[in-house]
């Protein structure tokens, strides 16, 4: 009887030890898993690491965004080099800038090197649609050019407030030659304040202009 009894202390005893080592250790490990917030977390929190896997995906985003906008675009236009007087009346004006393709492809080199690009090849797709009188073709570039500059979805979006969306969104009902006129303006007067003056005091300004002058004094 007294060894029956220490018998079946010893077996509620067994039944009532605390786990295993290899099980603590892994209860410790779910545990800090927990409170350092791998991957497999539901919050957000400074030291969670799906923030870095999250900042991570961001970039790559935004790096495939910049490759996709140097995919499908168009050649530079055709144009003989510019003269010394031709790049000195660029610093003139916005306007003398746009008027002459070689001013254009310089201006659109330097908008390259900001990814804004894209607002030189609206605006040029713009110019384009209004010499079009075909209506087929018409509605058939249109449609080209808001799936391009306009929608959301595409990565070559321009930057448009949204009463000229409104506008351009009414003129897709019947599209015409006329249907982005607001929205080019307003990409006309975007890139003539803000990415003008930068590239008035670029290098592709400056070395293009110093090379054109040396050479006016070497003849």
């Amino acid at each position: 009887p007294m060894g029956s009894e220490r018998t079946e202390i010893r077996k509620r005893q067994m039944a009532t030890t605390p786990e295993t080592p290899a099980a603590a250790q892994a209860q410790l490990s779910t545990g800090n898993r927990g409170s350092n917030a791998c991957c497999f977390c539901w919050c957000c929190c400074c030291s969670c690491s799906c923030l870095t896997v999250r900042n991570q995906e961001e970039e790559r985003a935004r790096r495939t965004s910049h490759e996709l906008q140097a995919e499908g675009i168009p050649n530079c236009e055709e144009s003989p080099a510019p003269t010394l007087e031709e790049v000195n009346a660029w610093a003139q004006s916005f306007d003398k800038l746009m008027l002459t393709p070689a001013g254009r492809n310089a201006f659109r080199e330097f908008l390259r090197t900001e990814f804004s690009e894209e607002n030189m090849l609206f605006w040029m797709a713009c110019e384009e649609l209004k010499q079009e009188s075909n209506k087929s073709v018409i509605e058939e570039k249109a449609r080209l050019i808001y799936e391009d500059y306009i929608s959301i979805l595409s990565p070559k979006e321009v930057s448009l407030d949204s009463r000229v969306r409104e506008v351009i969104n009414r003129n897709m009902l019947e599209p015409s030659q006329h249907t982005f006129d607001d929205a080019q303006l307003q990409i006309y007067t975007l890139m003539h304040r803000d990415s003008y003056p930068r590239f008035m005091n670029s290098a592709i300004y400056k070395d293009l202009l110093q090379s054109l002058s040396e050479k006016s004094i070497e003849t």
